[in-house]
């Protein structure tokens, strides 16, 4: 057993902390599908995806929106609306980037005739989708 003295003791704890610090503010917080998703789909895309008979036959009302998403098949390219775990080849983020012609998609980048989502919430539905695209 090693003994070491109060000093060596205070040395060793900061070290420990001072390497851990790092790695607890690189975690991103969680990304909800509640608070972090649906207004987003509330403020720029439920106005014309309301009943799923509009061009990409998707519904992203709040009740609605996880299961038009998820697991589900895009209308518009080879490619998952969302595939939990894997942004690269959600088909959503490729129509909000405006590469989904890239991925054989097709139509305009959405939100129609509306702005680029800004960076901020591409990057949280980005980590929504890698965290699995849970329903939380």
């Amino acid at each position: 057993m090693v003994r070491l003295d109060g000093m060596r003791l205070l040395l060793a704890v900061a070290m420990v902390g001072a390497c851990a610090t790092p790695a607890i503010a690189a975690a991103a917080p969680a990304v909800s599908f509640s608070a972090d998703v649906v207004p987003m789909l509330r403020a720029r895309c439920v106005a014309c995806h309301m009943t799923g008979a509009e061009p990409g036959e998707i519904v992203l009302t709040p009740k609605k929106a996880h299961a038009s998403l998820v697991g589900t098949a895009s209308t518009e390219a080879k490619l998952l609306r969302v595939k939990p775990g894997d942004p690269a080849k959600s088909y959503l983020l490729h129509k909000l980037a405006g590469t989904h012609l890239s991925v054989g998609g097709s139509g305009m980048r959405m939100p129609f005739g509306g702005p680029p989502l800004d960076q901020t919430m591409m990057t949280k539905l980005r980590a929504w989708i890698a965290a699995g695209a849970p329903n939380n």
